[in-house]
C-alpha cells in the first residue's frame, strides 16, 4: 500500500470533494483522482462512491479511513521522533480554542510557539465544544481547549483553570446625586451578588445545545428548581455580547470574555451567587494515540500561556 495513496485518500475522505482535496493537497484532480483508483484496484474494494455532489464513504471506506489515519499518525510520529533525535523538534500542532479564549491567547501562543518550536508547524482552529470535539475524535486536532468536558477513556485532561461565570448586562445609566444626600444613587449595586433564580427570570441571550456554556447553565439551574428564560439563542460570541449592548438581554459567560470587546465599559458585570455557577477550563487530547516530543512541549506552552493570560481573572492551575 503507498502511503501518498492512502494520505490522498484520507484527505478524500475528510473533505469529502475531489476537487476541494486537489485543492488542499496542491495536485492535479485528474492526478488525484488516478492514485485513489489504483489503491482502489489494489484493495480489490470500492472506497468512495462518487457523485456531483461530491464523493462518500462506502464501508470499506469508512474502515480503511480509520486505519489509515492511525497509519499516517505513526508515521508522522516516527519522523518527528526521528527528527528529534537529531535535536530539532518539528512536525505539525493542531490546536483547538474556544471562541471566548482565541482572542485572549492566540497571540502570546504563536510567539511562544515560534520562539521555542521554530522547527514545527502551528495550525489554530477557533470553534465551540461540539466542533472541538469531533476534530479530536477524528485526528484533525492534536489538542484543544475546552470548557466542562465529560470524564472518557478515550481522552487525557489537564485543568487550566477554574472561574465563576458573571451576569453581562448592558451598561448602567450613569448615577444620579439624591436630592436627600448629595451622593449618587444607582438602581443596583453592582457589588452585591445575583442570586441564581433571579437570573432565571431575566431574559438571556444563550449558545444553542449543546455548548458547553449552556448546559453547565442548565444545570446549575436545576439545582434552585429553575430554567433558563431564553430570549435568543446565538452561536457566536461577538454576536451576543453585541445584543446584550443593544439591551436585547443579558449573557452568563466568563468575566474575561469582555476582553473579546472593544468596548468594555459597554456593559454592567455582576457577580452570581446562592449558587455561583462554576466552569472549568480544560486542556484535552486523545489518549489513543501517543504525543510526540513536539506534542509534549506544545502542551507545556498552552498550559503556561492560558496561566499567564488568565491569571487577573480567578484561579488558574498550576503547571
Amino acid at each position: 500500500m503507498d502511503l501518498r495513496q492512502l494520505e490522498y485518500f484520507v484527505r478524500v475522505a475528510e473533505l469529502g470533494s475531489f476537487t476541494r482535496a486537489s485543492i488542499a493537497l496542491n495536485i492535479a484532480q485528474p492526478a488525484l483522482s488516478r492514485q485513489v483508483r489504483q489503491l482502489e484496484v489494489e484493495l480489490r474494494q470500492n472506497l468512495l462512491t462518487r457523485n456531483g455532489r461530491g464523493a462518500t464513504l462506502t464501508e470499506a471506506g469508512k474502515l480503511l479511513l480509520e486505519h489509515g489515519r492511525g497509519i499516517l499518525h505513526q508515521v508522522e510520529v516516527a519522523r518527528e521522533e526521528l527528527g528529534a533525535a537529531r535535536g530539532a523538534l518539528a512536525g505539525r500542532v493542531s490546536i483547538g480554542l474556544p471562541p471566548s479564549l482565541s482572542r485572549l491567547i492566540t497571540v502570546p501562543l504563536t510567539h511562544a510557539f515560534r520562539a521555542q518550536l521554530p522547527q514545527a508547524q502551528l495550525t489554530l482552529t477557533e470553534g465551540f465544544s461540539l466542533l472541538m470535539n469531533e476534530g479530536l475524535r477524528m485526528g484533525n486536532l492534536d489538542m484543544a481547549v475546552l470548557y466542562n468536558p465529560d470524564r472518557s477513556p478515550d481522552v487525557e485532561i489537564e485543568t487550566l483553570h477554574e472561574e465563576e461565570l458573571v451576569l453581562i448586562s448592558p451598561a448602567l445609566p450613569a448615577p444620579q446625586p439624591s436630592r436627600a444626600s448629595g451622593r449618587s444613587a444607582s438602581r443596583v449595586d453592582r457589588a452585591v451578588p445575583v442570586a441564581l433564580a433571579d437570573v432565571a427570570d431575566l431574559p438571556l441571550i444563550l449558545p444553542s445545545r449543546p455548548n458547553a456554556f449552556r448546559l453547565l447553565i442548565e444545570r446549575e439551574m436545576t439545582t434552585v428548581n429553575r430554567m433558563p428564560r431564553i430570549t435568543l439563542e446565538v452561536d457566536g460570541l461577538n454576536a451576543i455580547l453585541n445584543l446584550v449592548k443593544e439591551g436585547l438581554g443579558h449573557a452568563v459567560l466568563p468575566r474575561y470574555t469582555l476582553s473579546n470587546f472593544s468596548d468594555p465599559a459597554s456593559f454592567a458585570v455582576r457577580t452570581i451567587g446562592s449558587p455561583p455557577i462554576q466552569s472549568e477550563l480544560t486542556l484535552v487530547w486523545s489518549a489513543r494515540r501517543p504525543l510526540t516530543e513536539t506534542h509534549r512541549k506544545a502542551l507545556e506552552l498552552v498550559q503556561q500561556v492560558v496561566a499567564e493570560a488568565l491569571r487577573p481573572y480567578g484561579t488558574a492551575t498550576p503547571t
